[in-house]
């Protein structure tokens, strides 16, 4: 679906001029929508690639140089793609559109999905694999761990993620199709990337709300808000479950 090169509002098949802001139609549409096509396949493989060589290098290496490289490269990937669509991009950070409801919304919606999603998680894991899996696993060998895993899964992956899926894909297959299957798509590609059978299970619904925020509000703040509370909570709990101590604990 073609979005207005000036607003961003969406045009119909038989519009000239946008209903929103009276810009011309661009007329080259069958040229940009395959664009976009080739920019959706290229970026899906370049973050399906990334998450595969990442995994071998995992197996390999689990030290935090090979952490701080891998995660440099995801965010160096991302900001490489956003800077194609940079315009539009940049527009995605605006506050017109938030309020007291969907941030407070943004606020209280992820709460519920960190609780359900650490144990329901754990729940499947004792069920099939017998063990559970704690990310401080991976992370204990590092001074400063909770430092290092608060870094990496609460801010590079809200903000990055967040920039790369809802933001330069969304773009891109909001040229081609219908918010709803952008929404649904952006959401299942955002989970296969994350080379996980089970996460699938909710990444790919939480990726859906995500999806929505960013339509109706036109804004990536509310889907980084989202993010970061339910990623930082289930950091909170796995470093519980695992260390035994609180937040707290940690400063006292």
């Amino acid at each position: 679906m073609e979005q207005c090169t000036k607003c961003g509002a969406v045009l119909s098949p038989t519009d000239v001029f946008c209903g929103n802001c009276g810009t011309k139609r661009n007329q080259n549409v069958s040229e940009k929508e395959e664009q976009s096509i080739r920019q959706v396949i290229i970026f899906y493989l370049a973050y399906l690639v990334y998450a595969i060589v990442s995994y071998v290098i995992y197996l390999e290496s689990d030290s935090l140089l090979t952490e701080i490289i891998l995660e440099s490269v995801f965010i160096l990937l991302t900001l490489i793609f956003c800077f194609l669509d940079l315009k539009r991009i940049m527009k995605l950070y605006s506050l017109r559109f938030i309020n007291w409801k969907n941030l407070a919304f943004s606020i209280v919606f992820p709460v519920f999905t960190a609780v359900i999603v650490y144990f329901g998680i754990s729940w499947i894991n004792m069920l099939l694999l017998e063990e559970d899996y704690n990310m401080f696993y991976d992370y204990m060998g590092y001074e400063n761990s909770f430092l290092w895993a608060f870094i990496f899964v609460g801010v590079v992956a809200p903000v990055f993620e967040e920039l790369a899926f809802r933001g330069y894909l969304f773009n891109q297959l909001m040229n081609v199709t219908t918010s709803r299957v952008t929404i649904i798509a952006t959401a299942l590609i955002f989970a296969l990337v994350h080379f996980s059978f089970i996460s699938i299970l909710w990444i790919f619904p939480f990726g859906i709300v995500l999806g929505y925020l960013r339509y109706k509000y036109r804004t990536l703040w509310l889907g980084m808000i989202v993010h970061f509370i339910h990623n930082f909570l289930v950091l909170l709990l796995e470093y519980y479950y695992f260390s035994g101590e609180t937040l707290l604990d940690m400063f006292s």
